[in-house]
């Protein structure tokens, strides 16, 4: 991987960006939509209404140009576009539910795929129902595909500016990725997948007729949304197969645990819990763990010990590594083959 290439590719995409928000008025989001249409149509810069003036165009241009000779792989091309999404949220702060799923989180679910699914033709489509930018789901794409996997995504959300930033980032980066724009805890367009994950948004769902679809709907008031997206994102799932998601650490002990814990022991197996280290986080109220579901299937069992282990630290070889080993020894221990 060239770290050259990378930072001149985003200095030059930044550039140009900056020069297309300037002349379109625009927010940086729209602008790095923008910029990264432009560059999947050949490099060529879009004018609507004698907008951007040609002078910019040129300026933009010569940068396009430029960029061409940059040769960058898939996955440096999402570095590229999550640091330059990432330099954005500086000035144009997004709402937590919307933010970027940090590369170190991506890179365990990554971690966690691989041992879930050593047999490598047998993870061959995955999905995320609540994708937002989509970089947690291109991380686990690019990486898997860079260890040998071959696989087909589908992405869910009903945001779209957050869903043209995931469509405009899947065609530069070349990821195979069908995307829908809806509600996604309602009927989808899709079969089952081989695995399912997420980094789920946190907090109430406003629709409360809906919601009594759910098991993990609440009785009186407005419903977890992450408790319907993992009830939802579960029935998307083939059997044998697991759920991954991201969750706030103290999901089984909210006023709205009762349903979820009655599913989770009816419907799932909830094989484990990881949780993530405290320098994540700016208090330990907003910790998060990562929460292992398998559906049930000829080849699945409840383990006889659920994985309750912590990550000490990402930022240290040793202390990441003595958790891998951790969760291959549990689940050598405890998995059904």
């Amino acid at each position: 991987m060239s770290a050259e290439n990378i930072e001149e590719s985003f200095q030059l995409q930044l550039e140009a960006i900056q020069l297309l928000q300037n002349a379109l008025d625009t927010s940086y989001l729209d602008a790095y939509i923008e910029n990264i249409e432009n560059m999947n149509d050949n490099y060529q810069v879009r004018i609507v209404n004698d907008v951007p003036k040609q002078s910019t165009v040129e300026e933009v241009q010569r940068i396009y140009q430029k960029l061409q000779g940059v040769s960058l792989e898939k996955e440096e091309r999402r570095k590229v576009s999550q640091l330059l999404l990432l330099k954005g949220m500086q000035t144009e702060p997004l709402q937590p539910n919307h933010q970027l799923t940090p590369d170190s989180i991506g890179f365990l679910f990554v971690f966690l795929l691989e041992q879930l699914y050593p047999q490598k033709d047998s993870l061959k489509t995955v999905a995320d129902l609540a994708c937002g930018m989509g970089n947690l789901l291109f991380t686990v794409l690019t990486n898997l595909e860079n260890e040998g996997y071959s696989l087909q995504g589908y992405g869910v959300d009903n945001d779209e500016t957050m869903l043209a930033v995931s469509a405009s980032n899947s065609q530069w980066i070349s990821a195979d990725v069908n995307l829908f724009h809806q509600d996604a805890a309602t009927d989808l367009l899709m079969d089952p997948t081989d695995a399912v994950f997420s980094d789920l948004p946190v907090g109430y769902y406003p629709m409360d007729e809906n919601a009594q679809n759910f098991e993990t709907a609440a009785e009186g008031t407005h419903s977890f949304a992450h408790h319907l997206l993992i009830e939802q994102s579960m029935k998307y799932v083939k059997e044998n197969g697991f759920g991954l998601f991201l969750v706030p650490t103290n999901f089984l002990e909210t006023e709205q645990s009762e349903e979820l814990k009655k599913w989770l022991a009816d419907k799932v197996y909830l094989q484990g819990i990881v949780q993530l280290p405290d320098e994540l986080f700016k208090n330990k109220a907003a910790s998060k763990s990562i929460i292992i579901l398998q559906q049930k299937g000829n080849k699945a069992k409840q383990a006889s010990e659920v994985l309750l282990a912590k990550v000490a630290s990402l930022k240290e070889p040793e202390k990441v590594s003595a958790f891998f080993n951790e969760f291959k020894e549990w689940q050598a221990a405890n998995l059904a083959e």
